[in-house]
């Protein structure tokens, strides 16, 4: 049994089907990536397995259990959280606060700081942001905030959206770096991305959408080679 398995969802918004039919699983301790073009319905995905959209069919299972109808809340306090498109960081709060924010499900205040300490250990540059204002930040220094508080969570597996959307070139490597690092700390990694040549890279096993279904699937190695892939997203 895998520990994330999505079943044949399908998902709507008001008349319009945005996942038509989806099934797909991610191992633990895997990176798996969904990769498409915009309106492919990768975020929609996301957004299904944490709780924000409730299909009108099918079943996702977090280690055995079904979603269905849970809060976003609830699903998060299981160990499944995302990392949203856009960062969408608390902008006024100081980056401590943002970070503080991502361990709101506990209650150990010793156990937090040190995990505050271990995300400075990961994002160095946060150590000297703490006390800044966070929408004051720059793009790349935001999604480490998003990132370093999702981690905060203790989270068993991220969900990851758009993470390197918008950044420089400098910067999305970092990004990937820091994903194969919480991976390689045993976190498993549902990662959706635009960038398909880094995300592909990567990942263990990955998913091609096109209009709300998945077209294409295998290892990431093999898609990165499947000339269909390298046709219509890799250039």
């Amino acid at each position: 049994m895998a520990l994330l398995e999505i079943d044949d969802i399908r998902v709507f918004y008001d008349k319009i089907e945005a996942l038509k039919g989806i099934s797909l699983a991610v191992e633990e301790r895997q990176i798996v990536t969904l990769v498409g073009a915009n309106g492919a319905g990768k975020s929609t995905t996301l957004r299904a397995i944490s709780g924000l959209l409730h299909p009108r069919h099918g079943a996702i299972r977090y280690n055995g259990q079904e979603l269905a109808g849970m809060g976003a809340h609830t699903i998060a306090a299981m160990g499944l959280v995302q990392v949203p498109e856009g960062r969408r960081i608390f902008g006024r709060l100081t980056v401590s606060e943002n970070l503080e924010m991502g361990a709101f499900t506990r209650n150990n205040r010793r156990e937090i700081a040190e995990d505050k300490e271990r995300m400075m250990t990961l994002f160095p540059r946060l150590r000297e942001r703490l006390k800044q204002v966070a929408g004051t930040l720059s793009g790349g220094e935001q999604q480490m905030v998003a990132t370093a508080r999702a981690m905060m969570a203790r989270p068993r597996t991220v969900l990851m959206d758009e993470p390197s959307m918008g950044l420089a070139p400098m910067m999305v490597e970092q990004v990937f770096e820091t994903i194969k690092t919480i991976n390689s700390q045993g976190v498993t990694v549902l990662l959706v991305e635009q960038n398909a040549l880094m995300a592909l890279t990567i990942a263990d096993y990955g998913y091609v959408l096109e209009s709300g279904k998945i077209v294409l699937s295998g290892p990431g190695a093999d898609l990165l080679d499947d000339e269909r892939v390298r046709r219509a997203y890799l250039g």
